[in-house]
């Protein structure tokens, strides 16, 4: 998979559960006063924007972004639906591209040769994904809702 199919992939899936935690918030306190939306997709978009966060860093070392063009992406998961217009630009301004840069030159730095491990061992690479996802998953549940 590609770079661009990858972050496409995980924005589009961030854009979708914050849609559907957006109708389980109206219907929460709205007239059906349900919290069943928000229990099942606030959990859904926050194992979904955390898997968009760790692929937008994975991203950001392989295609060597700035770190204003790296906060940027982070930022974009934080409005509703706003991942959507992000990748439309960042696939218009050649942020992603269609082949990882890291797996034929998996030297240099830290960040470099942990993401050209987990490029060139996929499986592996999705299992660690998977294991992050989870573990940042449950801190924040640790640590509680917003304002909490």
């Amino acid at each position: 998979m590609s770079p661009a199919r990858l972050f496409r992939t995980v924005a589009v899936a961030e854009a979708v559960t914050w849609t559907g935690l957006l109708l389980g918030m109206f219907l929460k306190y709205g007239p059906a006063e349900n919290e069943t939306g928000v229990r099942i997709f606030g959990m859904l978009h926050g194992v979904v924007f955390v898997a968009y966060v760790v692929t937008t860093v994975v991203v950001w070392v392989d295609r060597r972004w700035s770190a204003g063009r790296g906060l940027l992406a982070l930022v974009a998961a934080v409005p509703p639906l706003a991942t959507l217009p992000l990748e439309w630009w960042a696939v218009r301004r050649g942020w992603l591209g269609e082949g990882w840069r890291l797996p034929a030159g998996a030297t240099g730095s830290l960040p470099d040769r942990v993401v050209g491990w987990l490029l060139t061992n996929p499986l592996r690479g999705l299992g660690v994904g998977l294991v992050a996802v989870a573990v940042l998953t449950g801190a924040a549940l640790v640590v509680g809702p917003p304002g909490s």
